[in-house]
């Protein structure tokens, strides 16, 4: 593997080695082009994770600021149900969990469009959202989720603070591994959260992204990835302790975490310690702090390369037409760190009208509405989001009614009729 230029570990600041998996370089995988964009040059950034030798984080350098990232962003969650299925079945079982009553304040940390904060106002709690994108803030605040578009961290908890706003639910969903500046953004959490509040925790699973060799889910947003034994460790820094945790399906394979502040964590329950020590020992069991591990995840993402571009040669030669379906980050690491381009599949489509008439980064692929599969009858749709799979496979069963397949590239590429 590459050798690292001078780079320490965000959390802990220890000097950091080599690169453990290296897919190349890639464009931003959220940086959709407009068709008069399509005669400029993209710029390519090196796609190489490392793990830190002390404390165990794995990790991407910021080659990219986070304001050239999320200052505008592409991605809205209300565009999927899984999705909104799962934040209203988190919102029903956290409000009785905890106690909340309708004078309580629910904050959320990058709270894109209000997507979770409008369950947690329809059962008459106080909400507040913090997005920095301003675009899906507008989005957030016009369904009526106040919204504060900024950047968090230290800065801006202490605002909040000063305005009185401490939150006895704090929640931070798919946000953790977006943050560059990861101590600054943990003691941020750590100064808002009310003495009393529990902050939940949602990320990608690191166990997850190894197990099944989801190295699509590397991209350069996703700045860090977590294990149960490195949150915990990161939010001990800043004097906070995990109290609960519980693995969910979402993304793929999700890690849900609760803590609260040391002084009032108290003990786990016994479920609650059974769960932490079950998860603690699966990460264990594979290795997650040694480096041969990611060294047989770079194998796993070299094998899953030749599939998907083995799959495609055949279908070519046998004048096979294949589409994709969702303008996901994830597909598009997959497209890039493949090599595929709009040689290779005629189009993508995507249920956001925000990414429908751009074209995929890297890659070029235009970016259509659904509608346009019916259209052209397709004989492989290609479901890059294969966490959704499916929820797309129900919106788009019509496909089989003129003989058209899906294809789902992951954990293994697979032609489902």
């Amino acid at each position: 593997m590459t050798a690292s230029p001078l780079l320490e570990c965000r959390l802990c600041k220890a000097p950091l080695g080599p690169a453990v998996v290296d897919l190349g370089a890639t464009p931003l995988a959220n940086s959709y082009l407009t068709p008069s964009q399509l005669f400029d040059p993209e710029t390519y950034y090196p796609l190489q994770l490392h793990l830190c030798d002390s404390c165990a984080l794995v990790q991407l350098p910021a080659v990219v600021p986070a304001e050239a990232i999320f200052s505008q962003y592409s991605y809205f969650s209300s565009f999927s149900t899984t999705l909104l299925k799962h934040c209203e079945r988190f919102v029903e079982d956290v409000v009785p969990r905890l106690g909340l009553r309708p004078a309580d304040l629910v904050m959320e940390i990058a709270s894109n469009d209000g997507y979770l904060l409008q369950y947690f106002r329809s059962a008459g709690l106080d909400v507040l959202g913090v997005e920095p994108a301003a675009n899906v803030a507008a989005v957030a605040v016009e369904k009526g989720v106040p919204t504060v578009s900024r950047f968090f961290g230290r800065a801006t908890a202490a605002d909040l603070v000063k305005e009185g706003r401490r939150p006895r639910l704090l929640v931070a969903n798919n946000v953790v591994a977006h943050v560059p500046d990861l101590n600054d953004f943990l003691a941020g959490m750590a100064l808002l959260l009310a003495d009393d509040g529990t902050l939940s925790l949602e990320f990608h699973h690191l166990l997850s992204l190894v197990r099944h060799a989801q190295f699509d889910i590397i991209y350069h947003e996703h700045y860090q990835y977590f294990s149960l034994h490195t949150i915990t460790t990161a939010l001990a820094a800043h004097g906070l302790t995990v109290v609960d945790a519980e693995l969910l399906t979402t993304q793929g394979g999700s890690l849900r975490v609760y803590a609260r502040h040391a002084h009032h964590a108290g003990n786990p329950t016994p479920e609650a310690a059974e769960r932490l020590a079950s998860i603690r020992l699966a990460e264990n069991e594979v290795c997650l702090a040694h480096p041969s591990t990611y060294h047989r995840l770079a194998d796993a993402a070299a094998a899953r390369k030749v599939e998907l571009l083995s799959f495609l040669v055949d279908a070519r030669k046998a004048k096979r037409k294949v589409v994709g379906f969702g303008a996901a980050a994830k597909g598009n690491t997959l497209l890039n760190y493949a090599g595929v381009s709009a040689d290779w599949i005629d189009y993508c489509v995507d249920s956001s009208p925000h990414k429908q008439g751009l074209c995929l980064p890297g890659s070029r692929i235009p970016v259509l509405p659904p509608s346009r599969v019916a259209d052209t009858q397709p004989d492989y749709l290609l479901i890059l989001p294969w966490n959704l799979r499916d929820e797309v496979m129900g919106q788009m069963s019509h496909v089989r009614s003129w003989g058209g397949r899906f294809v789902v590239p992951a954990p293994a590429l697979e032609v489902i009729a």
